[in-house]
């Protein structure tokens, strides 16, 4: 009898995707078979301070106190998107290919494209989920901040428009990218968030705990006094997950960002299991919807926040910078942060 997926692994139940080093390794692997020869530096940096950030261990931040937007989710993506990578460049000539570095920046964009949801010191946020309608924006900032530290300074105007093909802050006909590859990264980047966080082994029971809990934080669920949200309850946040998918798929994957999907076949040898797992849990919705069994949903998800990734990581649970405040380095550039760190 096969195993069933584990919840903290990707689609296939080999990477332990709440696990940045686990993580790491497999994207690592990836990159060095499809750009054997380069350098990878800026990659392997860039994973030390993710683990950092949402930790809490990077002087000025707090640490991940998101449900949804865990850290899980930013590692899964980052994965998500160097197949996707991967499977594109193998399936292009080389005049159409990305290359090294426009692929090694996207996969430090999608490693940090939720980055914004991670609030400073000195914010006056009292959970990320409060920035829910900003996050894309202030993941810009951060990789602003972390691009020059790892030697793609010239990218950083390029970044914070590209990392908008991950939201909805920006309409994505409005995003100021002239390259066509670069454009292509976007597509790259804004497919590989969605099937990570749709194909997730938890995804249905992740809306209903967690997605519900931020979207009352900023303000979209619930039934404040006063107040018409979209979602007032979780069961109409659930009963309209099957319309919300389907439109993502015409609009986004099968649209604007032009089937871009596909690539993971190529990957894969000619299957895509993300959309497998996509289409069984859409099935599943449908039907549980039609007699509001909701309650059916029987899988427990936890969230790789920071005390769950300090755990992970083997950090003492009260790290510098996350038991008390330290004004010194509010307001300190990235670049500061990391050197103290």
């Amino acid at each position: 009898m096969a195993r069933k997926r584990r919840n903290h692994y990707d689609v296939t139940d080999r990477v332990r995707i709440s696990h940045p080093g686990d993580v790491a390794t497999a994207v690592l692997g990836i990159l060095s078979s499809l750009y054997p020869g380069h350098d990878l530096q800026p990659v392997r940096r860039a994973y030390d301070v993710f683990a950092r950030l949402y930790a809490g261990t990077l002087p000025g931040y707090v640490g991940c106190d998101t449900w949804y937007h865990d850290a899980q989710h930013s590692l899964d993506c980052s994965l998500a998107t160097t197949r996707l990578l991967d499977g594109y460049e193998r399936s292009m000539k080389p005049a159409n290919r990305l290359g090294a570095s426009r692929g090694l920046l996207g996969v430090i964009i999608a490693l940090f494209h939720d980055a914004g949801y991670i609030r400073r010191e000195d914010d006056g946020a009292r959970n990320g989920a409060e920035y829910t309608l900003s996050h894309v924006r202030r993941s810009g900032e951060f990789l602003a901040d972390f691009l020059p530290t790892v030697g793609y300074a010239d990218h950083v105007a390029l970044t914070r428009q590209v990392v908008h093909f991950t939201g909805y802050e920006i309409a994505l006909d409005q995003i100021k990218v002239g390259h066509p590859k670069d454009r292509m990264l976007g597509f790259i980047l804004g497919t590989a968030d969605i099937l990570a966080q749709t194909a997730d082994r938890c995804y249905l029971e992740k809306c209903r705990d967690y997605l519900f809990r931020e979207f009352e934080i900023c303000g979209l669920a619930g039934r404040a006094p006063g107040a018409q949200t979209k979602y007032p309850t979780v069961e109409s946040l659930l009963s309209n997950t099957p319309d919300f998918n389907r439109h993502l798929w015409e609009d986004r994957l099968d649209g604007y960002f032009g089937s871009v999907h596909r690539y993971m076949e190529k990957h894969f040898g000619g299957r895509n299991p993300y959309v497998e797992q996509i289409q069984r849990h859409l099935t599943l919705i449908a039907r549980l919807g039609k007699k509001s069994q909701f309650h059916k949903l029987s899988k427990r998800p936890q969230c790789v926040d920071a005390p769950a990734l300090r755990r992970l990581l083997g950090i003492p649970a009260t790290p510098r910078g996350h038991a008390k405040r330290h004004p010194r380095n509010a307001g300190a550039t990235l670049g500061q942060a990391v050197t103290a760190a």
